[in-house]
């Protein structure tokens, strides 16, 4: 039966796509601009690497024209066109890639954005949200301006399967360690509560201790650090040579030896690229957070 539910669904989009598909539909990006929908895109343009994946968890690889220098998942996404990065996107280069869809996000400068619409580039910008839930509604957006509402359709329901077995998990877990989240550069940046990552400790069964700041990025102080006393350390980097070299300097700090997490050695690494992109890899981050956070219940697969 939840086949055939699922099947007439399907059919339904299909059906509603092909009978719009000749009319123009007028949509607001996350910034407030009205975004035409007419033809699907044929060339399209990424600023950010959640976005690339997103497009290739899609189904859109042969469409995207260009990415930037930071786009290195899946590996494919490597051979496509460089535009720059995503704070000095080359605008000249991406006009030359003549596309018909640019998709931005949050950390591409407005001003950069605004200069785009004046050289007659279809922009498309989204925000970045402070849960886990707010990755499915980026997708769904991403869906809509590619007219993949399909894909994208089934993308979340098999994303939003495995949240919810990992949940579950979480829930028959009795104790919430405390957890620091340390970013791999030097000094103790953290995340506070406005940070999508503070929901990614959560629902992986920890307590953030910089919860109570009303701020997604901070500079934590090492005194109040030592008063928190984690009992479990994570440090993001994009390689295990990166989080060594932070796990040396946590470890060799004055003071920081009487945290509970270093003088336990309870200090891991979790991939920057994997944890802080705010696309279909979240899911992944969230079950290998789980797993450290609670090792007795989860199995890295």
């Amino acid at each position: 039966m939840n086949k055939i539910k699922i099947f007439a669904f399907l059919l339904l989009l299909l059906l509603l796509e092909s009978n719009s598909s000749s009319q123009e539909r007028v949509i607001k990006d996350d910034l407030g601009f009205p975004f035409n929908i007419k033809a699907p895109p044929e060339r399209i343009v990424s600023l950010a690497p959640n976005i690339t994946e997103i497009l290739f968890a899609l189904g859109l690889e042969d469409k995207i024209a260009g990415v930037t220098r930071y786009c290195d998942f899946p590996k494919e996404a490597q051979t496509k066109e460089k535009i720059g990065g995503m704070v000095d996107p080359n605008l000249e280069k991406i006009k030359s890639l003549n596309p018909d869809l640019v998709v931005a996000f949050r950390g591409n400068p407005l001003g950069i954005l605004n200069r785009l619409r004046k050289l007659h580039c279809s922009v498309f910008v989204l925000e970045q949200g402070t849960t886990i839930e707010s990755v499915f509604e980026t997708i769904r957006k991403v869906g809509i301006v590619t007219q993949t509402e399909i894909q994208a359709h089934v993308l979340i329901q098999s994303l939003e399967k495995q949240y919810t077995a990992i949940l579950e998990v979480v829930k028959k877990t009795s104790h919430k360690p405390k957890v620091f989240v340390s970013l791999h550069s030097a000094g103790l940046w953290t995340c506070g509560k406005n940070s999508f990552l503070s929901d990614l400790i959560t629902k992986a069964g920890g307590v953030n201790i910089a919860e109570q700041v009303d701020r997604k990025w901070l500079l934590y102080n090492k005194e109040e650090l030592i008063h928190k006393n984690p009992e479990i350390i994570i440090i993001l980097s994009s390689s295990e040579t990166g989080f060594s070299r932070a796990k040396d300097w946590i470890k060799n700090e004055a003071h920081l030896d009487s945290i509970t997490a270093v003088a336990s050695d309870r200090i891991y690494y979790l991939d920057e690229n994997i944890a802080s992109r705010h696309g279909p890899r979240i899911i992944e981050a969230l079950r290998n957070l789980a797993s450290i956070l609670h090792p007795g219940e989860f199995k890295l697969k």
